[in-house]
C-alpha cells in the first residue's frame, strides 16, 4: 500500500478530554475519530490492528476446535427477560440499549450473547453425542455507558470476541474452561503481552467461577493482587487450573488481605482485557435449553462463556507499549510488517530503489510505502507515531550506492544494507515474529 493512497490523518493536537496516552495516540495516529460521546469511527490503520488481533485469536481458538458463528446484534427482548438480565432488578438492565420496531416488537442491542447462543444451541443440538462444543463470534457489542471515557477503553460500542461452551457435566465444563484459559495465555503471549489472570467476581454474568486477564498499567481502572512467582509459572507450557490455583491471584473484590501474610504478594493497577466465566446451568435452565443424555432423560447443559474486548485491547496494548514518539506495536499486531520511507520521492535514484524494494518485499509481507512529498521530519514523526515495527529508510546519499537503512521501531537499532541483502530484511522480520510468538 502506498501512503499517498492510504487514509492516515495524523495530527499533533487532540481534544483535552483525551487523558490517557492510548486515547491521545489513537487520535493523533489517525486510528479513530470520535463521532459522539463513547462512539468512534475506526479508520484504516485502526482496522488493520483490529484485524491482526482477530487473526491471532482465531488461530488459537482453532487449536481448541472453536467454531466461529455470527449471532444477531438485534435480539428479542423476550430472551433477555427469560434470563432475568432485562428485568428491573437486574444490574444489567440499565446497560442495555432498547429498541422498538414499527410493529411494536421490542429488541435489545446486546453487550453479550448468552441468551441468543443458548437459544441457538437448544434449537441445533439434541443428543449428548453432540455436546462438548465451543462456539465463538467476533462482533460489535453495545453498552449504554453512563459516563463513557478514555476513548475506546470504555465506549458505548466495542468489538468483542465472545465464546461459549456447552458440556454434559461440571467436570467437562471445567475442562473446556481450562482449554480456553490456556488459549488466552497463548493469545496474549503472541502479542508480547504480560497478562496476570486473577480470580474475579462473576457480576451480572452469573455463575460461580470466574477469572479476569489483566495487563499491568499505572493508568488502569482495576486493582489486582498476585504472587510474583505466578509470572514465572505462566511462562512455562504446563498450565493447569489445579497448578494455577496454588498461587495467590485475585481481583480487588476477591482480595482477602489477611490471607497471604507469608506470601510474596504485590498490588498493581491494571487493565482488564479478558474474562472467563463458568456459568453452570444459569442460562440453560432459564431458557429451557436441554439435550438428551445417554440415559434417555433430558438434561440442562453446563455452560461457560469467555470474552476478549478487542477494541479495548488495542488501547491497553498502547498503554503498555509506547514512548515519547508514539506507539510501539508488538510485531504480531503491527498494522503493517514494515514501512518504506522514501525521503526523496522526487529523486530518480531514491524512487527507483523504493519501487524495487516495495516490489520484492510486498510479495512476502504487508508493506506501507511513504511516497509522499512531506518533509523528512514529518515522515519520521508520522511513522514513529503510528509504530510500525520495521522502517526501511531510503535517502539520497545511500541510494546512490544501492543501500538503505533498516530500523527497528522498538529498539531504534539501525543497520545499513544494500539491495543484494534484501533477504536479510526478510530474515530480520521472520526472526522477530518467531521470537515474539514463542
Amino acid at each position: 500500500m502506498y501512503l499517498s493512497k492510504f487514509l492516515l490523518p495524523t495530527s499533533k493536537d487532540v481534544t483535552s478530554e483525551a487523558k490517557l496516552v492510548s486515547h491521545q495516540l489513537m487520535l493523533k495516529s489517525g486510528m479513530i475519530k470520535q463521532v459522539s460521546s463513547g462512539i468512534y469511527s475506526w479508520l484504516p490503520l485502526g482496522v488493520r490492528v483490529l484485524s491482526k488481533i482477530e487473526s491471532v485469536i482465531r488461530a488459537e481458538l482453532d487449536v481448541i476446535y472453536g467454531q466461529e458463528i455470527v449471532l444477531p446484534s438485534l435480539q428479542p427482548l423476550t430472551l433477555w427477560e427469560k434470563s432475568g438480565r432485562a428485568v428491573e432488578e437486574s444490574d444489567m438492565k440499565s446497560q442495555i440499549f432498547h429498541l422498538v420496531d414499527h410493529k411494536e416488537s421490542k429488541y435489545v442491542l446486546p453487550p453479550s450473547g448468552e441468551e441468543v447462543i443458548t437459544d441457538l444451541f437448544n434449537n441445533s443440538v439434541q443428543s449428548y453425542k453432540e455436546m462438548g462444543k465451543i462456539l465463538y463470534q467476533i462482533t460489535w457489542k453495545f453498552r449504554d455507558e453512563i459516563r463513557p471515557r478514555h476513548g475506546v477503553m470504555r465506549a458505548k460500542e466495542f468489538l468483542m470476541k465472545d465464546a461459549y461452551s456447552f458440556d454434559t457435566s461440571r467436570d467437562m465444563a471445567l475442562e473446556s474452561y481450562e482449554r480456553v484459559f490456556r488459549a488466552y495465555l497463548n493469545i496474549f503471549k503472541r502479542m508480547d503481552l504480560t497478562v496476570v489472570p486473577v480470580l474475579a467476581p462473576t457480576g451480572a454474568m452469573g455463575g460461580n467461577y470466574s477469572h479476569e486477564f489483566h495487563i499491568l498499567s499505572p493508568n488502569g481502572e482495576s486493582t489486582i493482587y498476585y504472587q510474583t512467582e505466578l509470572l514465572d509459572y505462566l511462562k512455562q507450557n504446563d498450565f493447569t487450573l489445579q497448578n494455577f490455583e496454588k498461587f495467590y491471584a485475585k481481583e480487588e473484590e476477591k482480595h482477602i488481605p489477611e490471607s497471604y501474610d507469608s506470601l510474596n504478594v504485590v498490588q498493581s493497577k491494571s487493565i482488564e482485557v479478558g474474562h472467563l466465566f463458568y456459568l453452570g446451568q444459569k442460562y440453560s435452565k432459564a431458557l429451557g435449553c436441554i439435550y438428551q443424555a445417554n440415559d434417555g432423560g433430558n438434561h440442562f447443559p453446563e455452560m461457560g462463556c469467555y470474552g476478549i474486548g478487542i477494541s479495548r485491547l488495542v488501547a491497553a496494548v498502547i498503554e503498555s507499549s509506547n514512548d515519547s514518539k508514539g506507539i510501539i506495536w508488538p510485531s504480531a499486531i503491527s498494522p503493517f510488517d514494515l514501512v518504506i520511507i522514501n525521503l526523496k520521492p522526487d529523486d530518480a535514484v531514491c524512487d527507483t530503489l523504493a519501487k524495487e524494494l516495495y516490489t520484492q518485499l510486498s510479495s512476502l509481507y504487508e508493506v506501507l510505502c511513504d511516497d509522499t512529498y512531506n518533509s523528512a521530519g514529518r515522515k519520521f514523526a508520522d511513522m514513529d507515531l503510528v509504530g510500525i515495527t520495521w522502517q526501511v529508510i531510503i535517502g539520497p546519499k545511500l541510494a546512490t550506492e544501492r543501500k538503505f537503512e533498516l530500523k527497528n521501531r522498538k529498539t531504534s537499532a539501525i543497520e545499513v544494507l544494500d539491495l543484494a541483502q534484501i533477504h536479510e530484511v526478510a530474515q530480520h522480520i521472520k526472526s522477530y515474529k518467531t521470537n515474539s510468538s514463542k
